[in-house]
């Protein structure tokens, strides 16, 4: 098996793995929006990812908290079963809109769709029990772990929660103590010590955290 020696240059190995799947012009195009109006969207590398898990598990479902402007939800679609619908919830109307334009440009129509413009913590709660196969998280990471509440009640046995920016700044420094950091430490270890949940830590991007609901 090959191993890095110590003059391996990691960012060189992440940008590998990041460019490993090519965004077509619809993702670059959401990608730019996002950067012009201030959204961080997950990476290419990550956004593999998404679709890969959304695609193992037949995914039809699925909800998704933190819109920004369409680059995630697309990967996510693009894993879904066809005639699968995506729940997408920002409190950004504006950031909706650049969504939908993207999600539309892309080949997905209405019935593909169902943008709620809103306070996630707020919206959730009205959301069917165990009625989706998969929850994905980008919003605020100080609230992550009222989303993991609200995302078990929502998945079905089988489903995958997944948290974007888990291995994001101040995690791994024991001398981080603002709201983001304690919410991802928070998060991170209720996951781990759910028995009903199985968990695995991908260094995609900023880090994906995701775990799959047994009962």
């Amino acid at each position: 098996m090959w191993e890095p020696d110590a003059a391996t240059d990691l960012w060189a190995l992440r940008d590998h793995v990041e460019s490993y799947l090519a965004e077509d012009d619809v993702l670059t195009s959401a990608r730019a929006d996002a950067t012009r109006s201030g959204c961080v969207p997950v990476g290419p590398d990550a956004g593999a990812g998404l679709r890969f898990l959304a695609a193992t598990i037949g995914a039809r479902a699925v909800v998704e908290i933190g819109t920004g402007t369409g680059v995630s939800g697309l990967w996510l679609l693009r894993g879904m079963v066809q005639d699968g619908t995506l729940t997408s919830i920002d409190i950004d109307p504006e950031h909706q809109r650049a969504a939908r334009g993207v999600f539309l440009a892309a080949g997905y129509g209405p019935t593909s769709l169902r943008l709620i413009n809103g306070m996630a913590l707020e919206v959730l709660p009205r959301l069917t029990d165990a009625g989706y196969d998969l929850v994905f998280v980008d919003a605020a990471p100080a609230d992550y772990p009222r989303y993991l509440e609200e995302a078990v009640r929502l998945l079905r046995d089988g489903g995958i929660v997944v948290f974007a920016g888990a291995l994001g700044a101040g995690v791994v420094d024991p001398d981080a103590s603002d709201a983001s950091t304690a919410g991802l430490r928070d998060v991170s270890r209720l996951i781990r010590d759910d028995d009903r949940l199985v968990p695995v830590l991908l260094p995609l991007g900023d880090g994906l955290l995701a775990a799959l609901k047994t009962g």
